[in-house]
């Protein structure tokens, strides 16, 4: 387990630099975005995912590796719209974001770490393409939430869907990292 730790904070790094760099560039323009607006553009990046997995072919010139990156970084956005609400300008200094950033992470390691101590790191053995495809059927789920106003009968909400596609995408680059 303390492999996987290292692993995970290795990759959330990677993610949480390129979301400070964004923050210096854009400020935090994303806090306007719905939820529902967020959810659209993480399954851009799994679709294009899974072409990429499907053709062998690509035409620009990021990989897999960047969008599993923004995986990360968009369900890390969509927690804290989740958390805080919709603004209507920018209202957070970055400080105050990757403060945000950090707790959100932080509680989808906690959800990592006691999954993972359950099924016995089982994510070790899967496919880069099994997670994408995991990733593509939490989206759908999470629209299918989202069309039911948020309402679930038995299901786990949003966020619990969120935090597991940051899972699986951090587990993608640490396999990704390994190759």
């Amino acid at each position: 387990m303390a492999t996987t730790d290292k692993q995970y904070d290795t990759a959330v790094l990677i993610c949480r630099d390129l979301f400070e760099k964004k923050m210096h560039d854009y400020g935090c323009a994303w806090r306007i975005l719905r939820v529902s607006s967020l959810t659209d553009q993480i399954f851009i990046k799994a679709q294009r995912i899974r072409t990429l997995q499907q053709s062998k072919t690509q035409r620009v010139d990021e990989g897999q590796f960047s969008e599993f990156i923004g995986i990360v970084n968009y369900c890390v956005m969509a927690l804290i719209q989740i958390e805080k609400g919709i603004a209507d300008q920018p209202d957070m200094s970055a400080e105050t974001v990757l403060s945000h950033y950090n707790a959100q992470i932080g509680i989808a390691k906690s959800l990592m770490q006691n999954k993972n101590h359950d099924y016995g790191e089982a994510w070790r053995d899967m496919r880069v393409s099994s997670l994408t495809d995991l990733i593509l059927q939490k989206l759908l789920r999470v629209k299918q939430i989202e069309d039911n106003d948020g309402q679930t009968l038995v299901s786990e909400g949003l966020a619990a869907n969120y935090q597991d596609m940051i899972n699986y995408a951090i587990f993608a680059l640490i396999h990704l990292e390994n190759s």
